[in-house]
């Protein structure tokens, strides 16, 4: 499932940027950098390609995926509130301070409830579709870890992290 490889790039991606950058690596400067890879690409590219464009472009094989049920035009809505919040993460490239923890903390509040849906429909209804299942281990993840870096920005930026 390409989540699951976009979540472990941004992981692995920033670390690879540190260890080739000649700039010295102070924990501020660690924690920047991964929850800017992390808004990149946990929020602007699993949102805007990989969930605006499927649930808008192929939504009955969207559908399908997860386990619902073809021709709902939820899925229309679903995609257009992914797109809007994949563009956002890609903003965070040019903007920073506030807006960060705006988008890291709205995408994370979204992706801890699509986390507990997900189980409920694992445990409920027995959906073990590739793109219900599997996401529970991706979204719950991108929720855990934006939370953490965001707390550590706060916590360890010597300049004020949000302005």
């Amino acid at each position: 499932m390409i989540g699951l490889v976009v979540v472990s790039l941004s992981v692995l991606l920033p670390l690879a940027h540190l260890a080739l950058s000649k700039v010295p690596r102070t924990r501020a400067r660690v924690v920047r950098l991964l929850l800017l890879y992390a808004l990149v690409l946990d929020v602007g590219v699993i949102g805007l390609p990989l969930g605006f464009i499927p649930h808008v472009f192929f939504a009955d094989q969207t559908a399908r995926m997860i386990g619902w049920a073809p021709g709902s035009p939820f899925q229309f809505e679903v995609g257009v509130h992914d797109g809007a919040w994949g563009v956002l993460g890609f903003l965070c490239i040019w903007i920073g301070g506030s807006f960060w923890l705006a988008t890291g903390l709205g995408w994370s509040l979204f992706m801890l409830g699509a986390t507990y849906g997900h189980i409920v429909q694992t445990l409920r209804a027995g959906d073990y579709a590739p793109y219900n299942f599997l996401t529970i281990f991706s979204d719950g993840f991108v929720a855990l870890w934006l939370l953490l870096l965001l707390y550590l920005r706060h916590r360890w930026d010597e300049k004020d992290a949000w302005r």
